[in-house]
C-alpha cells in the first residue's frame, strides 16, 4: 500500500472550497474503506449515465491499488467502461448543517472522485480475486463462508479494475459557517448528525441457522445493538 500523496490533475484539482481538499493518499483509502456502494458514471451513445453498485479494493495492488466493480457480461455500462475515462464516486454524509440563512446551509460529508480507464480482469484467478473482495467489502469473511461462484456464473460475470492513482478527495466538518450580521437572528442553527445503522440480522424464512460470528460482528460494526 502506497504513502505517496494524491496528485492533483487538472480533473481532480478543487475549483471551489480548495481548503477542503485532502492531500495524503490515505484519506482516499479511509473514504473508500469506510463506504459500502459507489457511483459508475459512463458515457454511453452520447449521454452520461451513472449507476450505483457495489465495489471491492485492493490496496496493494497496481502502484496506488485498485477498485473492483463488477456487473453482467451484457450491461452496457461494463462492455462500454474499458474502452473510456469513467468517473467513480463515494459518498458519506455525517450530517445536516443548518444554518441561520437558507443559504449557508450544507452537509458535513467525506467524498471521493476516481477517474480513469478501467481494465477488463480476465485472469481467473485475480476474477476471483475481485469478486471475493467485492463481497467481503460488504460484510468481511463473508466469502469463505458461502458457496463460490461456480464457471457458468464466472461466465456470466465481468470484472473491472480501476487504478487509484488519479482521484480528489473532499470534506467538510463542523459547525454552519454563518454570516457576522446574522448571528443576533432568532433562529435555531446547529448540526443533525447521520450515520448508517444496522438492524439485528434477520433470517431468511428458509434459513433456521444460528447467526454466523461474522454476520454479527459486521451488524455490531454497523451499530446494531448487541444480540
Amino acid at each position: 500500500m502506497t504513502t505517496t500523496p494524491l496528485q492533483p490533475t487538472a480533473r481532480t484539482s478543487l475549483r471551489r472550497s480548495k481548503e477542503r481538499a485532502a492531500t495524503e493518499r490515505q484519506a482516499l483509502y479511509d473514504v473508500l474503506l469506510d463506504g459500502m456502494f459507489c457511483h459508475l458514471g459512463v458515457v454511453l451513445e452520447g449521454a452520461p449515465l451513472v449507476l450505483p453498485t457495489a465495489y471491492g479494493v485492493d490496496l496493494d495492488r497496481g502502484p496506488d491499488g485498485e477498485l473492483y466493480l463488477h456487473g453482467s457480461v451484457a450491461a452496457r455500462s461494463v462492455v462500454a467502461a474499458p474502452e473510456q475515462t469513467v468517473c467513480v464516486t463515494v459518498t458519506h454524509t455525517d450530517g445536516l448543517v443548518l444554518a441561520r440563512s437558507a443559504f449557508h446551509h450544507s452537509v458535513n460529508y467525506r467524498s471521493a472522485v476516481i477517474f480513469g480507464v478501467p481494465r477488463l480482469v480476465t485472469d481467473p484467478d485475480e476474477k476471483q480475486h475481485a469478486l471475493n473482495r467485492i463481497v467481503d467489502h460488504l460484510v468481511p469473511g463473508r466469502s469463505a463462508a458461502v458457496r463460490g461462484p461456480n464457471r457458468k456464473e464466472l461466465a456470466k460475470t465481468s470484472v473491472l479494475a480501476l487504478s487509484l492513482t488519479e482521484a480528489s478527495v473532499k470534506t467538510r466538518s463542523g459547525p454552519a459557517n454563518d454570516d457576522e450580521e446574522d448571528l443576533d437572528l432568532p433562529y435555531w442553527t446547529g448540526v443533525i448528525p447521520l450515520q448508517v445503522v444496522a438492524g439485528e440480522p434477520e433470517n431468511n424464512p428458509d434459513c433456521d441457522l444460528m447467526v454466523p460470528a461474522h454476520i454479527r460482528s459486521r451488524a455490531n460494526v454497523l451499530g446494531a445493538p448487541s444480540f
